[in-house]
């Protein structure tokens, strides 16, 4: 499965941070973002061979209990309009995840990974909003995280949801 990203922008750089996640509303999905690693351990570096990219990653949880969800057609983009869409099929059974990674990688239903084929970061390190959209257009689920402490456990990942 080879998945496509088209970006503008790439992200700052590496601080210690501690996200808040914002409130979100509530849509009827069955996937939510669960977690996001927006600031990869270590010097951030998009370069394709030797950088830290793969390390920025987005969960998306399916929490449906009964429903399995196609990934095909999903998007997900940023509050200045970087995104990703899952271009290939990809199956996530009810209670499943799958890792939204960086650079470059196989995709793997087996290891609920997908990688963007791309080497720029998405995620800014300071603070962004993340949209996730169904086939249809309508938004399936949105969060927002900001930098805030620098509590050390919690340096760059947000968990939205358990």
């Amino acid at each position: 499965m080879r998945i496509r990203l088209a970006t503008t922008a790439a992200a700052g750089t590496l601080i210690a941070l501690t996200a808040v996640p914002a409130q979100a509303a509530e849509y009827t999905s069955a996937l939510k973002l669960r977690g996001v690693q927006y600031d990869a351990p270590g010097s951030d570096s998009n370069n394709c061979s030797t950088g830290n990219t793969d390390d920025e990653y987005l969960t998306v949880k399916n929490y449906s209990s009964t429903k399995t969800v196609n990934l095909k057609g999903y998007l997900v983009e940023d509050a200045v309009g970087n995104y990703f869409e899952f271009t290939a099929n990809h199956y996530l059974q009810p209670g499943d995840y799958v890792k939204l990674r960086g650079g470059n990688g196989s995709d793997s239903d087996a290891k609920n990974v997908v990688y963007r084929d791309n080497c720029n970061f998405i995620w800014n390190n300071d603070k962004d909003t993340i949209y996730l959209y169904k086939p249809s257009g309508s938004r399936a689920d949105v969060h927002s995280y900001t930098k805030s402490g620098s509590d050390p456990d919690r340096n760059g990942y947000i968990k939205f949801h358990s």
